[in-house]
């Protein structure tokens, strides 16, 4: 199988993987990654951002045609999410060394560090400091829940974080980029299809990617003891963070987007003590941005408390040219979905980049979950398909 390579790293024992940026486990991923890369004769460097590249012909004339992905995961999340466009792009220029192919242009594979934001909450970290989406300061003093920081982290890993920041050289070698990912969701589709399976198509591609943004909400309560305290003396937070949770679902109903509270945090946490503070994380997407924040609105006035954003990215049309070749390279009549996830051609089309997205089934829509899958023939295909549009980039 194309991940079987990868299949063990961050087992959880609760099922699926945990590959968090800069863990122990994002270490072996990049080790692989070296590996792989020196076993299929490619040259391999870490930008200062973390970020992997693997280069076949570096040094030709002219903007490189960059394909690949990413490594890390969400806790417990599938195997499939990001190694998927990784693995493939190594599986295209494998294929197409052995059959006697070399390009004319440089072509690249990358493995963008910490994609999901699982460790750090700040989603596609390293393409967002490649481009300089976000400021290296800012970064840098993102903390994990343990209260290491990015800075910190890096440093274990033997990576120097005072490199980390805009790369413009780098920036200006990439002439496009396309990125494969299985599939996540089922998606609408023209005539009442949702997603690959209904359209009954192993490979699709990548109209847009909706606008999505994450915001954190802070409650102040008073702490105090929980068996002599009487209810009407309370000041508790998690009432109202209770009914801020309530009040973004009936929200997003309402506008018709996608609104989740995915993560809480109570201090001081414990059991028989009315908590201090409470804080909530609300994450929007939709197609129509002025919903996505609408709803964060309608949250902030529910609550009477402000919305802190920690990100935030606006609809992201991929380039047509770039798409219709992968559309071609396919050789049928591609679905075009759009996306609800974010991903790092995303962030490399917004800062410029001519760049497009490859879907691989994945038959039941679900993803940062253990049941996340796709089946071997529909990772072929992609596979397939990659390879074909790379030899049509790079001739």
């Amino acid at each position: 199988m194309l991940l079987s390579e990868l299949s063990d790293v961050g087992r959880d024992p609760a099922g699926g993987v945990t590959r968090l940026a800069w863990a122990a486990e994002d270490l072996e991923l990049r080790e692989w990654f070296v590996e792989r890369a020196r076993r299929a004769g490619l040259d391999v460097e870490t930008d200062g951002n973390g970020n992997l590249w693997a280069w076949w012909g570096a040094e030709l004339p002219g903007t490189a045609f960059v394909v690949g992905s990413h490594l890390d995961s969400v806790r417990s999340g599938g195997e499939w999410d990001g190694p998927l466009g990784v693995v493939s792009a190594f599986a295209a220029l494998e294929s197409l060394r052995s059959s006697g192919w070399a390009p004319t242009r440089p072509v690249a594979v990358v493995a963008f560090s910490d994609e999901e934001g699982g460790r750090f909450g700040l989603a596609c970290l390293g393409s967002r400091l490649l481009t300089g989406a976000v400021e290296p300061q800012r970064a840098l003093a993102l903390a994990d829940d343990s209260g290491v920081t990015l800075a910190e982290a890096m440093s274990a890993a033997g990576h120097d974080p005072s490199r980390v920041g805009a790369d413009q050289l780098r920036m200006a070698r990439i002439g496009s980029f396309v990125e494969l990912h299985i599939e996540q969701g089922r998606m609408p589709l023209p005539h009442g299809a949702r997603g690959l399976a209904g359209a009954g198509h192993p490979v699709g591609v990548a109209r847009e990617i909706w606008p999505h943004g994450r915001w954190r909400i802070d409650l102040a309560g008073v702490a105090d003891h929980a068996g002599t305290t009487a209810l009407a003396d309370r000041v508790d937070p998690v009432l109202a963070m209770a009914e801020g949770v309530v009040e973004v679902r009936r929200a997003a109903e309402q506008l018709g987007v996608l609104a989740t509270v995915g993560r809480v945090r109570v201090l001081p946490g414990a059991v028989n003590a009315i908590a201090a503070s409470a804080s909530l994380w609300v994450d929007v997407r939709g197609e129509n941005s002025d919903r996505v924040r609408e709803l964060v609105d309608m949250v902030e006035r529910r609550l009477g408390a402000s919305a802190h954003q920690e990100s935030w990215t606006d609809v992201t049309r991929f380039d047509v040219a770039l798409t219709a070749d992968l559309t071609a390279a396919i050789g049928t009549e591609a679905p075009a979905l759009p996306s609800g996830a974010g991903h790092d051609a995303g962030v490399l089309s917004l800062a410029g980049v001519p760049t497009a997205m490859l879907f691989v089934r994945n038959p039941t829509g679900v993803s940062h979950s253990p049941e996340e899958h796709a089946e071997e023939p529909d990772a072929i295909a992609g596979v397939t398909a990659l390879t074909a549009v790379v030899r049509r980039m790079a001739t």
